[in-house]
């Protein structure tokens, strides 16, 4: 399977369009994914610099969409800053599963 990637820029100017690509692109990926019995979607955020709060709509979006494919949404690479401002917004925990869940 490969990795699917954000873009450098993800501002609500273009979240639309970025929603537009990316959309089919996780759906196919899914179907891809079940197919070899996985069970996860690998996108990376490493080359996201540029971004506002619309690219956490954008990642929720995203995550939901795997969820009801039936697998589970895997964010590679997050810049520290957009982990921060998912956890600001309280929605940390739905994009980052805990490293060690208690």
């Amino acid at each position: 399977m490969s990795t699917l990637k954000l873009p450098a820029r993800l501002r609500m100017d273009d979240a639309r369009a970025a929603w537009a690509q990316m959309s089919p692109a996780l759906r196919a990926e899914a179907a891809q994914v079940l197919a070899a019995a996985g069970r996860e979607v690998r996108l990376s955020a490493a080359p996201l610099s540029d971004f506002d709060s619309s690219a956490l709509s954008l990642l929720l979006s995203a995550a939901r969409q795997c969820n009801e494919q039936g697998v589970t949404l895997k964010l590679d690479d997050a810049p520290a800053k957009l982990r921060e401002l998912a956890r600001v917004y309280g929605v940390a925990e739905l994009l980052w599963v805990p490293s060690n869940p208690q």
